[in-house]
């Protein structure tokens, strides 16, 4: 059955409609209820079914006869916030997909057309190498043996490893073919169509993907850096989501963001317990990986 079809049935069968006697808010949250009621119920049968075993021959049936009665109730509460069924379905496996798709056919790249020195390259090797600065702990970047950017500290009281954040700009760019920080730090803006320099490479998008390593960052430290962690919180994934929702970016899925969070805090905690190490990114692979420690040796200084 059609799911607007079976919302026009069953909307002929609510008897808590608005009227004189009835205020619209009795008749919202009578369903709200039912929805909160049934679910109690199916619990209740999975109980019964926990306890009895096979004894409890009618189990399917009741199953079938809750989720029923659910899905009735859903219906009518779409009904009465003028929804349609059949939209809040197709919206729902929508977000389901994105959620959990991170495979493509291609790699996602926002600069195939653009001249070589305007676009990211398909593969590089970053150093991380920690040193001793004057009042606490510094990295240098090296890229394919390059000095690149300014040395970084953890920009906190307590020392917590922040300081090889670059790792998750690389893992962004890697995973997704996106970072403006990586652009910035190999010279790769593109600069030939101003308009996409200003917004997708320019000072914003930068500060936004900043903001999104750190929010990143923060939920990770709650979660032991997310060592074991197979899977993040939607909610972390949908703000980022919303943050980016203006660039390009924005083609990405929750899963693909996902897929880079997880795979920089993979590496990230390698070249942290190493103390800097050498990291190799492969945007065709969409993958990052550690290659082991530095092999630099940097006097102290």
């Amino acid at each position: 059955m059609d799911f607007n079809d079976y919302q026009q049935e069953a909307l002929r069968t609510n008897r808590v409609r608005a009227s004189d006697d009835i205020n619209d808010s009795t008749a919202l949250i009578v369903p709200m209820l039912g929805l909160a009621g049934e679910t109690g119920q199916l619990l209740s049968e999975y109980k019964k079914h926990l306890r009895d075993g096979e004894a409890h021959r009618l189990f399917k049936e009741r199953v079938s006869e809750e989720l029923g009665d659910l899905l009735w109730y859903i219906a009518n509460v779409a009904s009465k916030f003028d929804l349609s069924l059949s939209d809040v379905a197709a919206a729902n496996l929508a977000k389901v997909k994105q959620r959990w798709a991170t495979e493509r056919t291609e790699p996602l790249t926002f600069d195939a057309e653009l001249p070589e020195g305007e676009r990211l390259p398909r593969r590089f090797e970053v150093e991380l190498i920690d040193l001793e600065g004057k009042t606490r702990q510094q990295v240098r970047v090296l890229i394919d043996g390059k000095p690149f950017g300014a040395e970084l500290t953890d920009n906190a009281y307590d020392p917590d490893g922040y300081r090889f954040h670059d790792v998750f700009h690389f893992a962004y760019a890697a995973v997704l073919g996106w970072s403006p920080i990586t652009r910035a730090l190999l010279r790769r803006k593109r600069k030939s169509q101003p308009l996409l320099d200003e917004v997708e490479d320019g000072g914003r998008a930068a500060v936004i993907e900043e903001g999104v390593s750190a929010l990143a960052f923060e939920y990770a430290r709650r979660h032991r850096f997310l060592d074991g962690v197979a899977a993040l919180d939607f909610q972390l994934l949908r703000t980022i989501k919303d943050m980016t929702s203006h660039l390009e970016v924005r083609q990405c899925t929750t899963g693909e963001w996902e897929r880079a969070i997880l795979q920089g805090f993979e590496v990230w905690r390698a070249v942290f317990a190493a103390r800097g190490g050498r990291v190799a990114v492969d945007l065709d692979a969409r993958r990052i990986t550690f290659l082991g420690q530095s092999a630099s040796q940097v006097p102290q200084a």
